[in-house]
This record gives C-alpha cells, sequence and structure tokens, in this order.
C-alpha cells in the first residue's frame, strides 16, 4: 500500500507544482494590472463625484486575500515537497516496472519540479508515475 501512496503523493505533488507556478504567474500579472487599473481611475475620476474611499478598501482587501491565499498555497507546495522526499526514499531496494516492461531495483531517486526519476541496478530511469509497478 506504500507503494500506491507514493504514487499518489508524487502525482500530487506534480499538480501542486504546475498549479501554483501558474498562480504565482498570474498574480503577478494581475497585481500590476490592479495597480495599473486603481491609479489610472483615481487620475480619471470625476472630480465632482470621486469613487467612495470604503469601495477602494474594499478593492484592495479583496486582493490582498487572493494574494494570501495564493502565498499559502506555494507553503502547501513546498510541504508536499518535503513530504514525498520522505516517502520516495522508501522506494530505494523495491524493485519496479514501468508500463513498456522496463524493470530493475531502485538504486537511486531524484525529485525534479515536473516528476521523480527512478534510477535502476540496469542503468536504465523509470519516470515514476501512472503504470509503474512497485514490489
Amino acid at each position: 500500500m506504500s507503494s500506491v501512496d507514493a504514487v499518489n503523493a508524487t502525482q500530487a505533488k506534480q499538480v501542486a507544482n504546475s498549479a501554483a507556478a501558474g498562480a504565482k504567474e498570474q498574480l503577478t500579472v494581475d497585481y500590476n494590472a490592479f495597480l495599473q487599473l486603481m491609479i489610472a481611475q483615481m487620475k480619471n475620476q470625476d472630480p465632482t463625484s470621486p469613487m467612495d474611499p470604503t469601495d477602494q478598501l474594499s478593492q484592495l482587501a479583496s486582493f490582498s486575500q487572493v494574494e494570501q491565499a495564493i502565498q499559502t498555497n506555494s507553503k502547501l507546495e513546498t510541504l508536499l515537497t518535503n513530504m514525498s522526499f520522505g516517502q520516495v526514499d522508501d522506494l530505494i531496494g523495491k524493485t519496479v516496472t514501468d508500463a513498456n516492461g522496463t524493470t530493475g531495483v531502485v538504486e537511486s531517486v531524484e525529485v525534479y519540479s515536473d516528476g521523480t526519476l527512478l534510477g535502476l541496478d540496469t542503468g536504465e530511469g523509470i519516470l515514476l508515475g501512472p503504470g509503474v509497478k512497485i514490489s
């Protein structure tokens, strides 16, 4: 059962990595765009009917909440990565077989941002993911 957990943790890490990277990039673009729009709105507002300061603060608070949520996701991503290191360590010495029939005993484990590579005693490598049998 631990081999299934290791595969599931690796897949969860891969999904978290790609989602967090996209969210961070989107946050930077959105934050800069938001500030530019807010400045433009302040410059071009009607002096006889200015924007309510409460609305401005509400917009800033909402955006701050989104930014904090993305930072929390980033910290959770780090936690998942650290947990996966503990789980993939257990794979050393286990026999693995991939969907193509490549089989060998795991001698090393390399964790990358886009997946985990298992180094086998045969000199080959298997990318840990769906279809990999661990025994």
